[in-house]
């Protein structure tokens, strides 16, 4: 995790890039596993931990009616929290997660070790995806927050 921390921290600061995060299951995690490098304040900007579907609405603009037609854990939800965290931010590339890490909450659609994550750049480049951990509720989060960050590192490749 800190490794992949600081190879995003020094392509952040290379190109002048700030990253921002919304969480929901992963609780602040991420932003954790990035602020733990030392000078990360020169490419982290800020950190969203939006647990409930009313503070994933108040601080990111998630439409009520994506949660009440997708759920909180959903593709569609993950994009909209990091265009929210991006709008919110002076972020230019943000990474959201939101998931059911368990050990309960889990339905026949979307068991335990459903998760889903977005990455987002302010030039508009976006995606999106849905993973599914095995494990119990830390194997989970920490899966999530090791996949979120390769994720960060695979939208920096692209550019």
């Amino acid at each position: 995790m800190r490794q992949l921390a600081a190879r995003i921290g020094k392509r952040l600061k290379a190109s002048r890039a700030m990253l921002v995060t919304a969480e929901s299951c992963t609780g602040g995690w991420v932003a954790q596993a990035v602020t733990a490098v030392a000078g990360s304040s020169d490419w982290f900007e800020r950190g969203f931990v939006t647990y409930s579907n009313d503070s994933k609405r108040e601080l990111l603009g998630v439409r009520a009616d994506t949660l009440a037609r997708h759920g909180a854990v959903s593709e569609e939800t993950a994009r909209e929290m990091a265009s929210g965290a991006l709008r919110q931010s002076k972020g230019s590339l943000s990474v959201a997660v939101t998931g059911i890490a368990g050990p309960g909450g889990g339905s026949t659609a979307k068991p335990v070790g459903t998760v889903c994550f977005a990455w987002e750049r302010k030039n508009g480049r976006r995606h999106a995806e849905t993973r599914r951990f095995a494990g119990n509720r830390e194997s989970v989060r920490k899966q999530s927050v090791i996949h979120a960050l390769k994720g960060v590192l695979k939208l920096l490749d692209e550019d």
